[in-house]
């Protein structure tokens, strides 16, 4: 395997399973209702919230794997749209895993030299650095995640 294709099996495996952890984003979420999604434990994020705060990241450096521009905003990245049924939340949940896959097959298709160049711009670090804070931070949140569901 190439070290694109190693990176994409790690993000597909916090999203899909396989990790070492035996913990992903798909198996935590698979019985989480919509109320659940979208109830509010004290002042933490609701689950709906880490999930769309966490796929927002994916949606915007997909864009840039796709050849657009960087463009994404840090306050945008906790404001998802209304969840008010099943239907709602199971649609979210779709566009979440399909989003995830096509960033792996994006992620696949890149020369391995193209992980030591910038990521659009020098301040941002490289596509290497970008690509494992992408995982990084879905494990991160994918914690929050677990916690918040026991929690109700």
């Amino acid at each position: 395997m190439t070290l694109t294709q190693n990176i994409a099996k790690h993000f597909r495996e916090v999203h899909f399973g396989g990790n070492w952890t035996s913990s992903n984003l798909r198996d935590q979420l698979a019985d989480v209702t919509w109320v659940q999604a979208t109830t509010q434990v004290s002042t933490l994020n609701t689950i709906a919230t880490l999930v769309y705060h966490s796929n927002y990241y994916v949606g915007v450096v997909l864009k840039v794997l796709r050849g657009g521009p960087l463009v994404g905003k840090d306050s945008d990245s906790f404001a998802h749209p209304p969840i008010n049924s099943q239907d709602d939340w199971e649609g979210f949940l779709a566009r979440v895993w399909r989003e995830a896959e096509e960033f792996a097959q994006q992620v696949e298709k890149l020369p391995e030299s193209r992980l030591w160049e910038d990521f659009t711009d020098s301040k941002y670090g490289n596509y290497y650095r970008n690509l494992h804070g992408i995982i990084e931070h879905m494990h991160y949140h994918l914690g929050q995640i677990v916690l918040v569901k026991k929690m109700i």
